[in-house]
């Protein structure tokens, strides 16, 4: 009797294969950054410090372990921006504009991944959307490169050199990377209040979500008289400003007395707006944040941690579930069952998935703080701040990171890379295909808190 072997194939769901393409990316990032010709003469380059700063790009955190501008020329730069494009606007919708370019089909498959690289809960249109969030995106860096190339004229001495400038910050900005080229982040310009304008403008514009932008353009655009915002985009951008606002009156009180009291009162408002708006995912700073005292850097951890919205170019939790968290805790506290805002009802689905992502996230940095508090020689409070800035993919730091070992490094690569795919892609990795259930035990309430 003859025996038939069967091959089973491997069928990876869509999260699996996102993250295997944004592994790709990594290694992809790694080689080009890795390229001699994109480094100064004489720069130290080893594999851990390509890797790191590869993720760092990918995630768009802006955490380095060398400087940016000592290690990179010219053609470093340029290779480091087109990374950051990757990373921020997603590989599938860059994915898809290469696809559309060489004539392939966008099938089945690929609209799957497409929704779940992009937190879409709907096949329709996404092929549009896709072109519409990347022509968008283009044309917002294209204006700051414009408008800070000329303005950087009155800082570097030619127009290559002040073009330059203005196309990097413009592009790391508007993708929330954090990274530099200035060699001191914008500390620079802590007293140019336009450029910190400018920046703030493309960071909000990158970090407030893809589908928030695409409404704000077909308002702008429609012709009906009244035009109905989503509830996503009702609650994200609501969330997204309140932080902000709160963030910067936080910080002005907490330092009032400290760090501000030798300094003007409009130095101090923009100093605690800039720090409360770049937090959430900006990675760009205007002085060392080491400076402030430790509530304030536990504030700025906070927002970090929360990161900016769903759908954006930005990591933490995201803003979206900070807001059902509190939402939660309000309506309990009320004795409502259900939670309701802006004439909507919450999903009960959606609620359990916030405090999910939201547990998740606990548990992933809290472990990430004891391993790094285990392995390096740090106070909690820095560490803390580091494991915030990676998972919220910030890229603030207090000045560990490029003292971390080894071990250390590998932790934070870890974070940068889960606070890119996201809390959810990385349970539904190991999450087995839904089963419905064929039977339920009856039912016992058990005594809570």
């Amino acid at each position: 009797m003859k025996r038939t072997r069967r091959i089973r194939k491997i069928r990876l769901t869509s999260v699996q294969m996102i993250v295997l393409f944004y592994l790709g990316a990594v290694v992809m990032a790694t080689t080009l950054l890795s390229l001699p010709f994109a480094h100064r003469q004489g720069v130290d380059w080893s594999f851990i410090d390509a890797l790191f700063t590869a993720v760092s790009a990918i995630s768009v955190t802006g955490l380095t372990v060398v400087s940016t501008a000592e290690t990179f020329n010219t053609a470093g730069y340029f290779i480091l921006a087109f990374v950051l494009q990757f990373g921020g606007i997603g590989i599938m919708t860059l994915g898809t504009f290469i696809w559309l370019l060489v004539g392939k089909k966008i099938g089945l498959r690929e609209r799957q991944l497409i929704m779940t690289d992009q937190n879409r809960t709907t096949l329709q249109g996404l092929v549009k959307i896709m072109r519409e969030i990347l022509v968008l995106i283009l044309i917002i860096e294209a204006i700051g490169t414009l408008i800070l190339g000329l303005y950087f004229l009155n800082y570097f001495s030619t127009w290559q050199e002040a073009f330059m400038q203005g196309f990097f910050a413009s592009v790391s900005a508007t993708t929330n990377a954090g990274f530099d080229i200035t060699g001191k982040s914008l500390i620079p310009f802590a007293h140019d209040y336009f450029v910190q304008f400018i920046n703030m403008i493309l960071l909000i514009l990158g970090a407030i979500g893809f589908p928030v932008l695409l409404e704000i353009k077909e308002y702008l655009t429609s012709k009906e008289r009244k035009y109905q915002f989503s509830l996503f985009t009702r609650l994200t951008t609501a969330t997204f400003f309140i932080l902000i606002v709160v963030g910067t009156v936080l910080i002005l009180l907490l330092e009032w007395n400290h760090f501000y009291k030798d300094k003007t009162w409009h130095e101090a408002l923009f100093y605690s707006l800039f720090q409360s708006v770049t937090s959430r995912n900006g990675g760009l700073a205007t002085l060392d944040v080491s400076l402030y005292t430790e509530p304030t850097q536990l504030v700025l951890s906070v927002l970090m941690f929360i990161g900016a919205s769903p759908s954006s170019v930005g990591g933490g939790i995201r803003t979206t579930t900070f807001a059902i968290i509190i939402l939660s805790i309000y309506t309990f506290a009320k004795g409502n069952q259900s939670i309701k805002v802006f004439r909507r009802e919450l999903l009960a689905e959606d609620i359990i998935k916030a405090f999910v992502v939201f547990s998740m996230a606990i548990i992933v940095c809290g472990t990430a703080v004891v391993a790094l508090m285990v392995i390096e020689n740090f106070p909690l409070m820095p560490v803390l701040f580091e494991v915030c800035s990676a998972f919220g993919t910030t890229g603030l730091s207090m000045g560990i990171t490029a003292q971390l070992s080894t071990p250390g490094k590998i932790i934070i690569i870890l974070l940068m890379f889960i606070g890119r795919v996201g809390i959810l892609s990385f349970l539904f990795l190991i999450r087995g295909n839904i089963v419905k259930e064929k039977y339920h035990y009856p039912k016992e309430q058990i005594i809570i808190g």
